[in-house]
């Protein structure tokens, strides 16, 4: 029997985020944000530390009982190279369009001087802080991130989310061995991943329970820091900032709502409409926590209730997806960066803008899955293109709103990929949670 629509997940979502955006406006408005940030703020805080409670545990079941139990190396190199290659594809795309759209629109030359400085002098303190987490990035060499992926200790990199890339180095190394290892001795350790990881499951839906909450702690927290007391700060930068707002979001529609549904069109059985409407719950979760990792224990459910993706595959590319694939933010690192140069009086050439995609695609594979971990790496593409990286204080003050949105777009292409690898593999099965026929 289907669930009236009051108690289904994505509906709550939506109302808890809608009366946040309410209720943030307000107490702006009523200058309630210190009461507002002690009292209602922790709620969205607490639901958040959940998730990331949830994601190494997750990670490393969901992964060594993917890799396992896929028992052929063979097939394992097969659907690891499929993956990584359309993650990789899909994020190269997604530069390029940043970068036609901010070259077409030039958002950076409509910034009047005056609200230039004021921006810089208003976000300076800040900027400084992201450099000086950035000049440790760049003092490293060309393949120490190679180095990085392999933890000298495990239990170390399980205890830091931000070490995401270590946690699936090792639950692909031990799925690996599991896959090589004779039946008779692998199977009692997958019995305990197999339930461990159904446990994990369990307790992500009993965190779900309080996401209309949390998310209605998020969206009133975001709404009284940008807005501290005084929704004319909120109209002002907006209006300041609107050009690189459009820009940025109008690149992320084109890749989300054009370059998705093409992949989709074209590599998979499953209608457009159907997929959208399976995965909303994990794209608002998205939008209201700004992170894929905290989501992604939604984004499983929903690939394999909704849309059909088998256990096998959502196991393997959705995880993996959550720690490389990361479309909306190398989209709006392009964007961001030709719009600072633009501020500033720089012009690009072919080769710095070559070097951004470079960069850009690259560097998405490192950036961990947590809200604004994107605004670091794009101080380091600043610096390989020779711009000046204190132009950041430009557009700290609307990074929030649109790292809320590139996240959403992260969850959607890793949910993507899933999708046509699960078609390719033949692994697309008849959803739990079945929609009505539809076209499209």
């Amino acid at each position: 029997m289907k669930k009236p629509w009051y108690r289904q997940l994505h509906w709550q979502i939506i109302i808890g985020l809608i009366l946040g955006v309410l209720f943030g406006v307000m107490a702006a408005s009523k200058g309630w944000s210190a009461w507002t940030r002690n009292w209602i703020s922790p709620f969205g805080t607490l639901f958040i530390t959940l998730l990331k409670l949830i994601a190494v545990p997750l990670v490393l079941t969901s992964l060594v009982s993917g890799v396992a139990s896929l028992s052929d190396v063979k097939k394992l190199s097969r659907m690891g190279g499929k993956t990584i290659g359309l993650y990789i594809g899909t994020t190269a795309v997604a530069v390029l369009i940043g970068l036609a759209m901010v070259n077409l629109f030039k958002p950076g030359k409509n910034l009047p001087a005056d609200t230039r400085t004021q921006l810089q002098a208003a976000h300076q303190s800040d900027a400084t802080n992201r450099q000086s987490a950035a000049d440790e990035v760049k003092q490293r060499g060309p393949l120490d991130f190679l180095v990085d992926i392999v933890p000298d200790n495990v239990l170390a990199a399980s205890s830091n989310n931000s070490s995401m890339l270590q946690v699936v180095f090792v639950s692909l190394l031990l799925g690996i061995g599991l896959t090589l290892t004779p039946d008779e001795k692998s199977k009692p350790v997958l019995k305990i991943f197999d339930g461990l990881m159904e446990a994990v499951i369990q307790i992500v839906h009993l965190i779900m329970i309080l996401a209309p909450i949390g998310v209605f702690g998020l969206m009133v927290n975001t709404i009284v820091t940008l807005a501290q007391d005084d929704l004319g700060q909120v109209r002002e930068l907006l209006s300041a900032l609107g050009s690189y707002c459009l820009v940025v979001v109008g690149g992320l529609a084109v890749h989300c709502f054009v370059i998705y549904p093409i992949l989709l069109k074209f590599f998979t059985p499953i209608p457009v409409r159907k997929f959208f409407s399976g995965i909303s719950s994990a794209q608002l979760l998205a939008f209201s926590t700004s992170s894929s990792g905290a989501t992604l224990p939604v984004t499983m459910d929903r690939c394999q209730k909704r849309l059909g993706v088998s256990e096998e595959v959502a196991s393997f590319v959705l995880p993996l997806g959550a720690t490389i694939n990361m479309d909306g933010t190398a989209l709006y690192q392009a964007v961001a960066s030709v719009f600072i140069a633009q501020a500033i009086g720089m012009d690009l050439t072919i080769a710095a803008q070559a070097t951004i995609v470079l960069t850009a695609v690259l560097a998405s594979i490192g950036t961990a899955a947590v809200p604004g971990a994107g605004i670091i790496m794009l101080v380091i593409i600043l610096e390989a293109i020779n711009v000046p990286s204190e132009g950041i204080a430009l557009i700290l003050g609307v990074d929030r709103i649109l790292d809320m949105l590139r996240t959403v777009t992260n969850v959607t292409g890793d949910a993507t990929v899933a999708t046509i690898i699960a078609a390719s593999e033949n692994q697309l099965e008849e959803p739990e949670e079945p929609f009505p026929a539809q076209g499209m």
